[in-house]
């Protein structure tokens, strides 16, 4: 019975170009549910039941109620994932975000947001903030670590100074995380106004759509919080929730298999007792001054994206986001360290870092061409671009004896970074090369590290 049900789902998914993980969280709340009917997992009949019913009722156009969502926690081998449609199929780059397993262990055995955060904050001494407040744009929350650990250093640098900080992240589960560590920033730095939204890149730092039709479909919510305590703080942050699950839905573009906003979403928060002082800084509906004094665009595209994509759909965007004396950094992988040694060894010649810091700037400047002239584009001297960050291992881990949990956390950084497919990590897996080549390299380091690069594009101050 399940190879008839996993081609039914397998079905359902390339024609709605729905990741199997999400068809699976959308109908039985089981985001796991086609990986466990590949490895001879048994369903009930009131499960199958269900299962079909949420292909009749999606593929008729009929609403159905969202279920309620159970994160699914970290797992050791996230690499034995099942394989993916074809390497045509549009699928096949979103799932690769859709994994959570991947990211989460990645971002709980990596300290990259901890280096990246520092790096980010030494821009804040070359900033010229202008009234009525400090305006930052963080292209791609993630988790929200490197905007938490962002806004306590402003907070130290300015601290009595009005924040109005802009988050874009499509991701709920992402979302869900980056709210979770802003109660203590609102009951630290209670002059802030954090703005979340799920819109394009084009849009996301105008707060405003330029379809008719998606601005038509925009949901606009604010949370004026109430009380003085961290605490209340949580609790009204926690009652989002609901609302959150109805609305930050994403879904696959059939055109470029990126993620795409079903709805666009702006959620506005800040502290009620603050709403007179920070009137200036709320942003209405209809859109709002960009004007940024620091933009913040860590790991903003796929590695092997087209160097043209990265300009034109990324950072030329965002360039024209920056107000007089403002900042856009940008940090990638770059590749040339022992995370790629272990990609290279099993997968002899692979280069997913295809385009370098230089090559950026050099198409971004073509890109904006007039619009360029009061920018300056900073590459800067590796020894300044170029930084480091490591897997976490205590000294006595890395030895002839490699325990496992060790070795599966290092492959899982290596191919996450990489930006692996899931359809070649299947092929890769089916021997131990991927283990030995993981263990060969951390003994010869002596561990695990990555190298990421950074660039950054000026304003020239009025």
């Amino acid at each position: 019975m399940n190879d008839a049900v996993l081609r039914e789902i397998a079905e359902f998914c390339r024609r709605t170009g729905v990741a199997e993980s999400t068809f699976g969280r959308r109908a039985v709340n089981d985001g796991k549910l086609a990986s466990r009917l590949r490895n001879g997992g048994r369903i009930t009949t009131d499960t199958l039941d269900r299962i079909r019913a949420f292909m009749v009722a999606s593929g008729s156009g009929e609403a159905r109620p969202a279920p309620s969502y159970i994160p699914a926690p970290p797992a050791l081998a996230p690499m034995l994932a099942p394989p993916l449609p074809g390497r045509g199929d549009p699928a096949r780059n979103f799932r690769f975000f859709d994994n959570r397993q991947k990211y989460l262990l990645f971002v709980n055995t990596c300290s990259e947001k901890w280096v990246v955060a520092h790096r980010v904050t030494l821009e804040l001494g070359n900033i010229h903030p202008r009234p009525p407040a400090i305006r930052v744009f963080d292209a791609g929350v993630g988790d929200g670590t490197v905007l938490a650990r962002v806004m306590r250093a402003m907070h130290d640098r300015f601290p009595t100074m009005p924040f109005y900080l802009v988050g874009k992240e499509i991701s709920l589960e992402d979302i869900r995380l980056t709210l979770q560590k802003m109660a203590d920033r609102f009951f630290e730095h209670p002059a802030s106004v954090l703005v979340l939204t799920n819109l394009a890149y084009a849009d996301a730092p105008w707060l405003t759509v330029k379809s008719m039709s998606a601005a038509s479909t925009l949901v606009w919510h604010e949370l004026p919080l109430a009380g003085n305590s961290a605490h209340k703080f949580e609790e009204q942050i926690t009652d989002l929730e609901p609302f959150l699950a109805e609305n930050w839905k994403a879904g696959v573009s059939a055109k470029t298999g990126n993620p795409v906003y079903e709805r666009p979403v702006v959620l506005v928060i800040y502290r009620e007792d603050h709403k007179f002082l920070l009137d200036p800084i709320i942003p209405r509906r209809g859109g709002t001054a960009a004007e940024y004094d620091l933009v913040i665009a860590s790991q903003p595209y796929r590695a092997r994206a087209p160097v043209e994509f990265k300009a034109r759909r990324v950072i030329a965007p965002l360039a024209r986001a920056l107000g007089p004396g403002g900042r856009l950094i940008a940090i990638h992988s770059y590749g040339n360290d022992p995370g790629l040694e272990i990609i290279r060894r099993v997968w002899p010649g692979d280069n997913p870092f295809t385009t370098d810091r230089h090559a950026i700037l050099k198409t971004v400047k073509h890109e904006l061409g007039p619009a360029g002239r009061d920018l300056n584009f900073n590459a800067y001297a590796d020894n300044r671009s170029i930084f480091r960050y490591d897997m976490h291992t205590l000294p006595s881990e890395i030895s002839e004896s490699i325990g496992t949990s060790t070795l599966l956390a290092a492959w899982n950084a290596a191919i996450y970074v990489a930006q692996v497919e899931d359809d070649r990590l299947s092929e890769a897996t089916n021997d131990r090369r991927y283990i030995d080549a993981t263990r060969d390299v951390l003994r010869e380091h002596g561990g695990l590290w990555f190298l990421d690069e950074s660039y950054v594009i000026s304003k020239r101050r009025s």
